[in-house]
């Protein structure tokens, strides 16, 4: 199949990543982190999350940090809403896009969501009713959709399941998880072959973890099924929680050297992403992720160069 000549990626290091880092930041740094990321060229940020911050404490301001970013034209600020009560805090924060999440094992479900994955999909119909009325887009999430750290394998059968009824409740695009970050290309062909006989493949989306340090192939999987959407995080932030010691999230500044590689449009810049990782990590306290970022800081030039550092000046940590 051809390789598609323009992808999207949605940022998820504010909310996926920052919910994940032992390190919290304040309202005033968050709101700088996503307003730097918005002068990057992306058009798809999820800037927070309205779960309950006795389960999520770093997504505890999510309001106050939908109420304070500068919002750039062309860019959709996204938030994770679990429930109909989070989607009610979200509307009132002024969040013009939502994401559910629900699982493909039985056991995920019951361990993170305290249900099965029928009880979860059912309390998602008020919440897309009210997002319906409201105007509100939802993008939705299944999580361990190539393996899962209770079950072990999972079949692109039980995932097919479980996106057939987001699509079908209404959700305009599904991400598919590599949660814990095992799977390779061959399985990641096969689970899009399978989905992609319910849910048109325009519709759906990859979300790789880097535990095994697969994810930029199966990405490249993913492009020869025709996938043109894929998740990603500024300098790999968030770890992999079910996976003591591992990365998690691929690196956006990755994504992005391997598109330009393939000729690929993102419309998002690297020197300017590479820079926002760097100053984001400085305010975390953390190794920045991105082999890209570290081959850049080394001076080594690839597509843009080590010039491309220094093409963002808009922000610093406080």
């Amino acid at each position: 199949m051809t390789l598609p000549a323009h992808v999207r990626i949605v940022e998820v290091g504010p909310r996926d990543g920052l919910q994940n880092e032992s390190r919290p930041l304040e309202v005033a740094q968050k709101v700088r982190f996503i307003d730097a990321l918005s002068a990057t060229g992306l058009s798809h940020i999820e800037a927070g999350s309205f779960v309950s911050p006795k389960w999520v404490p770093q997504m505890a301001a999510s309001a106050q940090v939908f109420a304070a970013i500068h919002r750039q034209p062309g860019v959709t600020y996204a938030a994770l809403t679990p429930n109909l009560q989070g989607l009610d805090a979200a509307l009132n924060a002024g969040v013009k896009e939502v994401a559910v999440f629900a699982a493909a094992t039985q056991a995920f479900s019951r361990r993170n969501l305290n249900c099965s994955i029928e009880e979860s999909l059912r309390r998602f119909v008020p919440l897309m009713e009210a997002a319906r009325e409201a105007g509100i887009r939802v993008r939705g999430y299944v999580s361990c959709v190539l393996g899962c750290p209770y079950e072990g394998r999972v079949e692109p059968e039980q995932v097919r399941a479980v996106v057939r009824e987001l699509y079908a409740m209404g959700c305009y695009e599904i991400s598919l998880g590599d949660t814990i970050g095992v799977g390779t290309a061959g399985a990641t062909r096969r689970l899009f072959e399978s989905v992609a006989q319910d849910v048109p493949r325009d519709h759906l989306a990859g979300h790789f973890h880097d535990t095994y340090g697969q994810a930029l192939a199966n990405i490249y999987a993913s492009l020869q099924e025709g996938i043109r959407v894929f998740d990603s995080s500024v300098a790999g932030l968030g770890g992999c929680p079910y996976a003591p010691g591992a990365s998690g999230n691929v690196a956006t500044e990755d994504v992005l050297y391997l598109m330009q590689g393939l000729g690929i449009d993102t419309g998002v810049d690297l020197g300017k992403i590479a820079m926002v990782g760097d100053l984001i990590c400085q305010q975390l306290e953390r190794r920045n992720g991105s082999k890209v970022a570290a081959a850049l800081a080394a001076g080594l030039r690839g597509p843009g160069g080590a010039s491309a550092r220094r093409a963002s000046r808009g922000w610093r940590p406080t």
